[in-house]
């Protein structure tokens, strides 16, 4: 079997030390002239672990993998797959016909 990039490997290996389900984490990557991009997908439980409040998990994953990225001369970009029925942001968005006065 080959060995994964360093980035995928990387990635895996954070991920999966956050998380509660590290067996349903899943880098799928990818290269085109952008450069890298690691598309990752997780348990929908561990969602909230993954983004953290406000999103400062996601953004120290992205700061890592940047590091990363200049030490092997990739530009590398990270994808949070959005889990099957997320209901992220349903509860926040009411249409105005519904709204009672």
């Amino acid at each position: 079997m080959a060995q994964k990039p360093h980035d995928q490997e990387f990635l895996e290996y954070l991920v999966k030390s956050i998380v509660e389900n590290p067996d349903k984490v899943k880098v799928d990557r990818k290269v085109d002239e952008m450069g890298v991009l690691l598309s990752l997908s997780v348990d929908p439980k561990d969602m909230g672990l993954i983004v953290g409040r406000q999103g400062s998990t996601a953004k120290a994953i992205r700061s890592l993998l940047r590091i990363v990225g200049v030490r092997n001369n990739a530009r590398v970009n990270l994808k949070i797959e959005e889990p099957e029925g997320s209901t992220r942001g349903a509860g926040r968005r009411a249409p105005a016909a519904d709204l009672e006065l």
